[in-house]
């Protein structure tokens, strides 16, 4: 049995739905004006106590089309991604400022018509609650990774939790990386004669898109999520060497700056955003709109015009020194981050926070290949530099430590330097350096 059709769109939300949005954009306003921050959040919230179930109603309940995009790094650039793609042929509304659970969703999507696309990011260990209100048909997987293990699950078990969700919820298509094992575990779909299948529908059954994204990242997935056994990486593939579980064939995959379809299509990627982790975004969301129907050389040509992803790659002026902002929450993204950088002998600020929202252990920073700074100008700050300037001494990074952000882009003594901070530490730049 097939994941059902969507349904036709446009309805108007029921009357108790629509008081709940009126009064979370009057609280978000409110917030907004003093000065206090967006007022998305807040502004979900507010609306949710209201209509516990408003995200249902201004989905489902209006007949939306919904696009869930999720993974450990690159949801919010993925999700813009895809939002500029379906954009070029139909009204989209989407959270581009990464509130991406229920209280963020419900702000975004009470801001626009109730016929448009919904393309929402899901933070990994939401998805299966936002999917089961949505009841989205397309879900895109980018990747699964160690990230704030000290108030978040263990890769493996946020992976069992995605294949459990689509299991008990079936979209009409997955989207996922081919090149990531756990995602590939959490997107096969269900045989539906095991009676070991995860959830009740695990007889309904989606088209799986599998996209090939060149990623090599390896910390968190030497072990099989199927059996427990061995993975054994080579070029081009993955396999486990217990059990059958290998990398699926691709039906789209990067070449380059080109992604390649199995039907022998080539659409070129001239992207504005940097780095192969970028182009690897970009594959996926072009799989997902041509799978939503997108004619894919105008959403490709879309995508190219995206050049911000909420501060991402912003260039701000210091005291006359162009800083450029990067994010990066984890050992995979950090690999990624310092494959953006602009080549030595250009300085680099590295900022360092441990709040809540970028988990309070910092130790992550061992797993971080910083010796590849070496031979620059580096200048450690943010609330952990301490910690961070222990690192570096380790990697035989010559380095200062600044106590603002602002001193260490002069302290970076350069016309041009690259600012990478996790996430707190990023919003604290978006916030100081103008």
């Amino acid at each position: 049995m097939d994941a059902a059709a969507p349904a036709q769109p446009g309805r108007r939300p029921r009357w108790r739905s629509r008081m709940a949005v009126a009064a979370g954009r009057a609280v978000a306003g409110a917030s907004r004006l003093s000065g206090l921050g967006s007022g998305s959040v807040i502004g979900g919230r507010v609306s949710l106590l209201l209509d516990r179930h408003l995200l249902a109603h201004l989905t489902t309940g209006v007949g939306r089309e919904v696009a869930l995009v999720s993974a450990t790094n690159g949801k919010t650039t993925t999700t813009r991604l895809l939002s500029a793609a379906l954009a070029a042929d139909r009204p989209v509304v989407s959270n581009t400022l990464g509130a991406n659970m229920p209280p963020g969703h419900v702000a975004a999507l009470g801001r626009t018509r109730f016929d448009a696309t919904a393309v929402l990011e899901v933070d990994e260990r939401w998805l299966g609650i936002v999917l089961t209100e949505t009841r989205a048909g397309t879900v895109v997987l980018l990747n699964l990774s160690r990230d704030q293990l000290d108030r978040s699950f263990e890769v493996r078990q946020i992976a069992q939790r995605w294949r459990a969700a689509l299991a008990a919820d079936p979209p009409r298509q997955v989207v996922a990386n081919a090149d990531d094992p756990l995602v590939v575990w959490a997107a096969m779909r269900p045989d539906p004669t095991d009676p070991g299948a995860p959830g009740v529908n695990a007889g309904r059954r989606w088209r799986t898109i599998w996209v090939g994204t060149g990623d090599t990242w390896r910390g968190d997935a030497t072990g099989c999520p199927a059996c427990g056994g061995r993975l054994s990486f080579e070029a081009g593939g993955w396999s486990c060497l217990g059990c059958d579980l290998a990398r699926p064939e691709p039906d789209l995959w990067l070449d380059g700056e080109v992604v390649a379809h199995r039907d022998g299509g080539r659409t070129a990627l001239e992207l504005r955003l940097p780095g192969r982790v970028n182009r690897a975004n970009a594959a996926l969301a072009l799989a997902a709109a041509e799978a939503m129907g997108a004619d894919p050389e105008a959403a490709a040509a879309a995508m190219a015009e995206v050049e911000d992803v909420a501060g991402r790659y912003r260039t701000v002026t210091v005291d006359g020194c162009r800083a450029r902002l990067l994010l990066a929450k984890n050992p995979a993204g950090w690999r990624e981050a310092l494959d953006m950088l602009a080549p030595p002998p250009q300085p680099v600020v590295v900022a360092i926070n441990a709040r809540i929202a970028d988990g309070h252990d910092p130790s992550w920073l061992w797993d971080v290949p910083f010796e590849r700074l070496r031979g620059r100008r580096v200048v450690a700050t943010g609330e952990r530099r301490h910690d961070l300037a222990v690192r570096l001494r380790y990697a035989e990074v010559d380095h200062l430590v600044a106590d603002t952000l602002a001193a260490a882009v002069l302290a970076a003594d350069s016309p041009a330097v690259d600012v990478a901070a996790n996430y707190t530490a990023f919003q604290d730049a978006l916030e100081t350096l103008r």
